[in-house]
C-alpha cells in the first residue's frame, strides 16, 4: 500500500490486487524503527501512525534462572535527535496505510489470489486462483512477501517460528516503553511489546511471543493450553496476568520464518519488494521497515529514470548493500537467540552480555536495531 501512495502521487495509474475478499492484515505487533518512520513521515502518515503506535525506547532481555542481563538496547545511544522505536499493531498500521489508499481513490480489486504472471510484449499479465487474467500492465510490483507465487523459490525456511498473540497491556511489572523478553538458552524465548491501541480493543495493548520448533507445533496443540501456561510462568512469573486473558488455542497465531534473498529482484515488468524480495528472522526487527524503504526507493528511481526497466534496475541498486548488510547480521545474530545450539547462548550470557553495557557496543547495537547502519536513509534522500 505504501508503493501504491508513493507510485499514485507520482502520476501512475495503480490498480491493487488483495487475495481476500475484503482487504485485511495478518497477524499481531512489530516493530516500526527510524527508517521505516521516515518513510511514513514523507507519506503524511508519521502522526496518524505515531497515534495509534507505543513508543520504545528500550530492548531489554534477561536469561531466565540466572537474571543476567543478556540484551539492554537504548535508542538514546544513538545521540540522534529523538530517536526511537514504535510497537504497533499490524491492523493498525494497516488501517493507517488502507484509509490513505482508499482517500486516494486507488481501486483494491479484492479476492483476487495471484498464482504466477506472464510476460506480454514487454508487459505483465497478473494469473489467478480462478484461472482469469489481468490486464497487461506496464509494471507488476510483487509485494506478496516470502512465499510469493510471482517470485523462484529461494533461501531455507527456518526451523524456528513464533506464537503470537494481541493481548491487554499487563500493566504493573512490564516498562511501557520497552520491549521486553526473558530466554532460556536460545531455544526458549517469551517476548513483551507494547503496541499501543490495538484497532476494535479497548485501553492499550501488548504483543506476547514465544519461540517455538515449527516441527513441534502440533505437540503443542496437543498438549493443551494449561501445560504451556504453566511452562511460560515457570519461565517468567510476571506473565501471569497476560496467560490469564488467553483462553483459547485460536488467540495465538504460528508465524514461520524464512531466509532469502532473490538473486534477481527486477525483471521485465515485475520487480519484487519486501519479504517478496528479502526475508529474515524477526530478530532485529526490520521486516517492514526494509519493506517501507523498498517503497520509497523504487518510487524514487521511477521518478528519475527514463525507463521501467532502468528505474527497477535503479531502485534494486539503491536498496541492496543495505538488504545485504542486514541479511548478514540476521544470519549471525538468529542462532544467537532461536536455534538448538548451546555454545552461543553460554557464550551470549556470560560475554557478550556484559560487553554489550560498554561503549563502543552500546552505540553499534543501537544502530543495528534502529535499521540505520549502513546509513540507508541518506542514498534515499531520506537522511
Amino acid at each position: 500500500m505504501a508503493a501504491a501512495l508513493l507510485l499514485h502521487r507520482d502520476g501512475h495509474r495503480i490498480t491493487l490486487f488483495e487475495r481476500f475478499e475484503e482487504a485485511r492484515p495478518l497477524g499481531s505487533g512489530l516493530m516500526l524503527q527510524p527508517t521505516g518512520l521516515a518513510v511514513l513521515e514523507r507519506l503524511g502518515l508519521a502522526a496518524s501512525t505515531l497515534a495509534t503506535g507505543a513508543r520504545v525506547d528500550r530492548l531489554f532481555g534477561v536469561a531466565a534462572g540466572s537474571a543476567r542481563t543478556v540484551l539492554d538496547v537504548r535508542y538514546s545511544a544513538l545521540r540522534r535527535a529523538n530517536a526511537f522505536g514504535l510497537g504497533i499493531h499490524r491492523a493498525a498500521l494497516f488501517g493507517v496505510l488502507h484509509d490513505a489508499v482508499r482517500a486516494a481513490g486507488i481501486p483494491i480489486h479484492s479476492g483476487s489470489e495471484v498464482t504466477g504472471s506472464e510476460a506480454e510484449g514487454g508487459r505483465r499479465r497478473l494469473r489467478f486462483a480462478d484461472d482469469s487474467r489481468s490486464p497487461a500492465f506496464d509494471l507488476v510490483v510483487d509485494a506478496l512477501g516470502a512465499r510469493s507465487a510471482l517470485a523462484p523459490e529461494a533461501g531455507r525456511t527456518l526451523a524456528y517460528g513464533a506464537l503470537w498473540a494481541s493481548l491487554p497491556w499487563p500493566g504493573d511489572g512490564f516498562d511501557s516503553a520497552a520491549l521486553q523478553q526473558r530466554y532460556r538458552r536460545a531455544s526458549v524465548m517469551a517476548g513483551v511489546l507494547p503496541i499501543g491501541r490495538a484497532p476494535g480493543a479497548e485501553g492499550q495493548c501488548a504483543a506476547f511471543f514465544w519461540s517455538l520448533r515449527a516441527d513441534r507445533l502440533e505437540a503443542w496443540r496437543a498438549g493443551g493450553l494449561d501445560r504451556w501456561k504453566a511452562e511460560v510462568a515457570a519461565l517468567w512469573p510476571a506473565t501471569r496476568p497476560l496467560l490469564d486473558s488467553i483462553q483459547d488455542a485460536g488467540q495465538l497465531t504460528f508465524a514461520r520464518y524464512a531466509h532469502r534473498t532473490l538473486r534477481a529482484p527486477a525483471e521485465p515488468a515485475l520487480v519484487h519488494i519486501g519479504d517478496a524480495w528479502h526475508s529474515t528472522s524477526p530478530q532485529l526487527g526490520q521486516g517492514a521497515n526494509m519493506a517501507l524503504l523498498d517503497a520509497w526507493a523504487l518510487a524514487l528511481a521511477l521518478r528519475e529514470s527514463d525507463s521501467l526497466d532502468a528505474g527497477c534496475a535503479r531502485a534494486v541498486a539503491l536498496r541492496r548493500r543495505h538488504v545485504r548488510l542486514y541479511q548478514a547480521m540476521s544470519r549471525v545474530f538468529t542462532p544467537v537467540y532461536q536455534s538448538d545450539g548451546r555454545a552461543l547462548p553460554f557464550l551470549r550470557d556470560r560475554l557478550v552480555g556484559p560487553l554489550s553495557k560498554l561503549w563502543p557496543a552500546t552505540t553499534l547495537q543501537a544502530a543495528m536495531v534502529s535499521g540505520l547502519v549502513g546509513s540507508p536513509l541518506r542514498p534515499l534522500g531520506l537522511g
